[in-house]
């Protein structure tokens, strides 16, 4: 078995990873603004990249089903394993749920999803201002704890690399070669 993620388990980990970091950004940045044409049309992206980014999680975790990950480096610890194996569970929960309740959200608030102003997503509740509010509340507080499990990742991948100097980061990293 390989020691290296094949080249689509990695395209879809670092495309995924630079949709969610632009959607955090963006997402952070507009949330502020006053009204505006501006930000409806801000609005609109974030919402277009994150149902997109909703599909790509279903359709990478079909390729993880299917496909065997690489095994976590012998000289981990139990609890180290424990602990990547949890972190990734944690990750791909929020990357279920903050699509999910931005949706949710979206219908309560009634303002319907159009993904790239084509397709209508259908609102999954009626329009509720109250709960609308609840909702952009958890959206905020996922994306908090979204931003704060990627930055434990990131810190962990570079603890690998520089401190235990094993292949854990490089195994993920664009155009290493498979062992």
């Amino acid at each position: 078995m390989s020691t290296h993620y094949t080249p689509l388990a990695k395209s879809l980990h670092w495309l995924m990873a630079l949709m969610i970091f632009g959607l955090l950004a963006l997402g952070f940045y507009m949330s502020d603004l006053p009204l505006s044409p501006e930000k409806l049309q801000l609005y609109s992206w974030h919402k277009w990249a994150g149902v997109t980014v909703f599909v790509l999680v279903w359709l990478r975790l079909a390729w993880r089903v299917t496909h065997r990950p690489p095994a976590l480096p012998g000289s981990m610890s139990p609890l180290m394993q424990l602990g990547a194996h949890a972190g990734h569970l944690m990750l791909y929960g929020l990357m279920i749920a903050i699509p999910l309740s931005g949706w949710l959200m979206s219908s309560a608030k009634g303002f319907q999803t159009v993904w790239f102003g084509v397709l209508p997503i259908p609102d999954l509740i009626g329009k509720d201002k109250a709960l609308g509010q609840s909702l952009a509340e958890l959206h905020e507080a996922l994306n908090i704890g979204l931003l704060l499990l990627v930055i434990g990742h990131a810190l962990a991948a570079a603890f690998h690399h520089f401190v235990h100097k094993d292949d854990t980061l490089r195994r993920m990293l664009p155009r290493t070669s498979k062992n």
